[in-house]
């Protein structure tokens, strides 16, 4: 790994809108490209093995823990296992790219630990967590009790904000958008 290679992390509890600022970020800039996650769930709806995410049995995983193989992992539920593979890492800045990684704010903290030089982490924090819960109850995804669930984690996950080098307010999804290209652009030098 060379040492000029850096990497964005952006991080946010879930409904913060995260995906959708990274969803721009990539659009708008083909020099970031998005870093695949691996899963030991199955793919859902039209997700796509090596696109989406990379779809591993929980032994292959497992294996890859033993290997160190991973930048950061963790069980989300029991067998259920997410993380980010080093090669991932890799392979984006083998194309001259910078890899922005979309993960959970436990994975950003050690990621963040890992790469303290050449990291960049952004917190992306709701405006309440009652603004969160009305966007996450307007998904209709969730049941009363894993949304009070969801409620509590973000609660916690924002507690941790300031281990974060940025905290970027989305109460307007535009705005929130152009801080956070301001913030990376600064730190990739485009200016």
């Amino acid at each position: 790994m060379q040492e000029n290679n850096k990497l964005i992390i952006i991080t946010a509890p879930s409904g913060a809108g995260k995906t959708s600022i990274t969803h721009y970020l990539l659009n708008k800039y083909p020099q970031l490209s998005f870093s695949i996650s691996a899963a030991t769930r199955s793919a859902r709806g039209k997700e796509q093995n090596g696109i989406d995410y990379y779809f591993m049995s929980v032994e292959d995983f497992q294996h890859k823990i033993q290997e160190e193989a991973f930048v950061e992992w963790e069980m989300v539920y029991e067998g259920k296992y997410y993380g980010t593979l080093k090669s991932e890492l890799q392979r984006i800045w083998d194309l001259g790219k910078t890899p922005m990684l979309d993960i959970d704010v436990k994975g950003a903290i050690h990621v963040q630990q890992q790469f303290p030089e050449r990291a960049m982490s952004i917190f992306i924090e709701p405006p309440s967590v009652d603004e969160l819960k009305k966007r996450l109850q307007s998904r209709g995804t969730e049941t009363e009790e894993s949304l009070q669930a969801r409620v509590n984690k973000a609660s916690y996950e924002i507690s941790f904000k300031h281990h974060f080098d940025h905290i970027i307010l989305n109460d307007n999804l535009t705005k929130a958008c152009g801080e956070t290209e301001a913030v990376i652009a600064k730190f990739l030098h485009w200016h």
